[in-house]
């Protein structure tokens, strides 16, 4: 087996006025595209990827996304542009959706918000207005850090014109708002909108809805129709009660938003989702956080959560837009308890719920000899977090003392500043809320944990605020030849010179292309020029240790035996932080405080049919079902407005099912492989649920060991799956205890095997071998026989059926 993988190669000179730092190993050419993987990964690109101008070619994304990229530097040569087209093109450099979706040559005079995927916030308008932008937001809820009294917030009230096209007037607009707003059961339909319910709606109406704003000395807030206008509104709400101004009424106009559905030209079109969404997201603010916490006792903390909650349920905008977050809270806080039901309870499901713990907590909960009050709170908090674990997956552990710029103290070098400009771009600027910034930011600086992380947990960020561009390269696509025709782990010399030669290259093109995202304006421009944050990280990984080295997953936990695998690891990671401190002295930024990361990579995973991240493949071969309109009569035909498609796939022999907890839609079974098992892997291949938790947090600590690295690294996002028909809770607790001290983060998700859960259908569902070989067969269509050929598959693994 050939394992040299050698870092010195190619251009690793010095700092010179102009350095090269490439082997040139994609060519200054075009190259072939790799086309995206049949099925799923074609689906993916048109959902979350192709314009209408990509005509389905991922070298056309390619181009725009190089082009925009290297706009934003005037200093990137034309060789540069050519190479990182051809990384992005071979899916060597997936970089991220996110760069995917928005790259192109307007990308230097946009926001950097639309290309970050991690962000944290440290109030409830700066959240809103990064959820709004697309970004994954995580926030601190520690006591030290949460200090509004929503108790304290001004009197609300609204405003909607009847000129306005979504005022309702008519029965059908009054039922649809009856429904928006949650006066009527949901589902409720036309016929049964009877007199009674429309009296309902129109009286809620007349008593939540103004029609035009009232005289007097109410402070009058226009709603700006913008992502900007939203969050200035809450911004306004939000200053206002930390000022204490109770007594004071603030009306907010919603009449000049868009109607709903109206396009939204920085979202590709998609539909807008009228003033309606923003009315009753504040509207649930005013009932349930600030009228609650007037007549009871809601601790600060939870205000900020649940209006961080109500306001994230609207920003979920027909599929345009996501709301993850990442809610953590300090295991010392005495009310953490109440923080790790809250999931239990029911209701907060816009965010991920962890605890912030540390090596004390650890102490604490490992060793019974400890004693005393603190001894007592640590371990009835993992008591009470892993009950609540196992029964729903959260809260999780995360070791804040083992983050980065917590475990180096450069969080705390975060200068406190009073005029707004943590929070300002050439789009948004704090105003009212500078004095609020300014106040937390002073806290901050001695909290236990000054820093926390995004909502999949890979990225270290400051709690006030902070930004990371973040991006994968996969090794396994960096290769020259079709990896399916390379024998693994003896792969002839010239090919794995070529091989390891873009690898390397595709890391320096990535790291810089990452670095130049950070030139973007910004909201946390402050927070960006002093830490030039980013995160590159590999996908593929099993892939690439078959293929090019010939080790399965239980090969690569044995450090001796897989050292070639994890030497080359090793001084990629070596590689990612030279070029990236090389690049920052170079531009005159700073030397990155992160630069290593492994994201959960889903969408650019799925393009090419790899495994996610560090993630081991879920399933052998499955089916994924997908959902179309219409279902059949009891006649056999199908009902009038069924999608052409159904009957279609149907004459071809794919499996369809009608559902019965979505009348009128059926489901259509599509035979999928994962790359994995097209590789010659046969029973080699190791599922998740094949894995034990302890060769997981293993595999774990060695990623954390040779890539992320003793410094300048973030973490490994990975959820670990445990078998509740295999494992105890007590059991459970054991493992957590024993295993998640000694890893930055993991979170650990019990759960069963597909058929245990109860649903009608689930969208994968893993099918034994013999049963999709059946499938398979009963299926007349070509295109598909090409991607699943069942016997040539079980043959290349050395398990011809025959």
């Amino acid at each position: 087996m050939d394992g040299d993988f050698s870092l010195f190669t190619g251009g690793q000179g010095g700092c010179e006025a102009v350095r090269n730092p490439f082997e040139e190993a994609f060519g200054t050419r075009p190259v072939p595209t790799r086309p995206l993987d049949r099925g799923m990964g074609e689906a993916v690109g048109r959902r979350t990827v192709f314009r209408p101008s990509d005509r389905e070619d991922f070298g056309l994304v390619a181009d725009r996304v190089a082009e925009g990229n290297a706009g934003l530097l005037a200093t990137v040569g034309d060789a540069e542009i050519m190479q990182l087209r051809n990384a992005i093109a071979t899916g060597a450099l997936l970089t991220s959706g996110r760069h995917l979706q928005h790259g192109d040559s307007t990308q230097p005079g946009r926001n950097m918000e639309m290309f970050t995927n991690c962000a944290t916030a440290i109030c409830s308008f700066a959240k809103f207005y990064l959820l709004l932008n697309g970004s994954g937001v995580g926030r601190a809820y520690d006591d030290e850090l949460c200090v509004v009294d929503w108790g304290q917030a001004p009197d609300l009230k609204f405003v909607l014109s009847p000129d306005h096209p979504d005022y309702p007037h008519d029965r059908a607009s009054l039922l649809r708002f009856g429904l928006e707003m949650q006066i009527l059961p949901w589902g409720t339909a036309q016929e049964a909108f009877d007199a009674e319910m429309e009296a309902q709606v129109r009286a809620f109406l007349e008593r939540i809805v103004l029609a035009r704003a009232p005289e007097g000395d109410d402070l009058i807030h226009m709603i700006e129709d913008s992502r900007e206008g939203w969050g200035k509104a809450v911004e306004t709400i939000e200053a206002m009660a930390f000022r204490g101004e109770r007594d004071c009424t603030l009306v907010l106009d919603f009449s000049a938003i868009r109607c709903v559905g109206s396009p939204i030209a920085g979202m590709q079109g998609r539909p807008a989702s009228g003033p309606v969404s923003l009315l009753r997201g504040l509207l649930n603010v005013r009932e349930y956080v600030i009228e609650a916490a007037r007549a009871g006792d809601m601790p600060l903390w939870e205000q900020a959560l649940r209006v961080d909650h109500y306001l994230s349920v609207e920003v979920q905008v027909g599929g345009a837009r996501r709301a993850a977050r990442m809610a953590t809270k300090s295991w010392r806080d005495a009310d953490v308890l109440r923080f790790i039901r809250a999931k239990e309870e029911g209701g907060l499901w816009t965010a991920n719920h962890s605890v912030m713990v540390d090596a004390e907590f650890w102490d604490y909960v490992n060793d019974p000899a400890k004693t005393g009050s603190l001894a007592d709170h640590a371990r009835t908090v993992f008591a009470e977090a892993t009950r609540c674990a196992w029964i729903n997956g959260e809260p999780g552990f995360i070791n804040g003392d083992q983050l980065e710029d917590n475990r180096t103290g450069s969080a705390r070098l975060k200068q406190v500043h009073a005029d707004g400009r943590d929070f300002r771009s050439h789009r948004y600027q704090a105003t009212e809320g500078a004095a609020l910034l300014a106040d937390l930011a002073q806290r901050a600086t001695s909290a236990h944990f000054p820093v926390t992380t995004n909502p999949c947990g890979e990225i270290t960020l400051h709690v006030t605020g902070g930004y990371c561009v973040i991006g994968d390269f996969a090794p396994l696509l960096a290769c020259p030849v079709v990896p399916e025709d390379v024998t693994p782990g003896h792969v002839a010399a010239d090919t794995a010179a070529v091989w390891d030669a873009r690898v390397r290259d595709s890391v320096r093109l990535g790291v810089r292309f990452l670095l130049r995202a950070n030139r973007m304006d910004a909201l946390y421009g402050e927070e960006v020029r002093r830490t030039n944050r980013i995160g590159i990280g590999p996908t593929g990984l099993h892939e690439w240790a078959w293929v090019r080295f010939g080790f399965d997953f239980r090969d690569l936990l044995d450090e001796e035996r897989a050292a070639p695998f994890w030497n080359a690891v090793r001084e990629l990671s070596v590689i990612a932080k030279s070029e990236a401190d090389a690049y920052a002295h170079e531009t005159g930024t700073a030397r990155p405080v992160t630069v290593t990361t492994v994201k959960p990579a889903g969408t650019t995973s799925k393009l090419f049919g790899l495994t996610e991240g560090a993630h081991l493949p879920a399933r052998r071969q499955y089916l994924r079902w997908v959902q179309f309109k219409g279902v059949r009569r009891e006649d056999g035909t199908w009902e009038a407005g069924t999608d052409p498609l159904l009957p279609t796939y149907e004459r071809k022999g794919y499996p369809v099912r009608s559902l019965r907890s979505f009348p009128g839609m059926s489901i259509v079974g599509f035979p999928t492989v994962p790359l994995i098992q097209r590789l010659g892997m046969g029973e080699r291949v190791v599922t998740a649920p094949e894995a034990s938790p302890e060769e997981q947090y293993r595999w774990l600590e060695l990623l954390e060991k040779y890539w992320i690295g003793a410094e300048q690294g973030n973490q490994v996002s990975y959820t670990l799956k445990v078998y509740t028909d295999r494992h105890s809770l007590d059991s459970f607790r054991a493992m957590v205890a024993a295993n998640q001290p000694h890893v930055r983060c993991c979170a650990v998700l019990p759960s069963r095997p597909d058929s245990g859960f109860g649903y009608e259908y689930l969208p994968e569902e893993e099918v034994s071998a013999g049963k999709f070989a059946a499938i398979t067969a009963m299926i007349q269509d070509d295109e598909v026989r090409e991607v699943v050929d069942w016997a040539h598959l079980q043959c290349a693994s050395g398990v011809c059926p025959i």
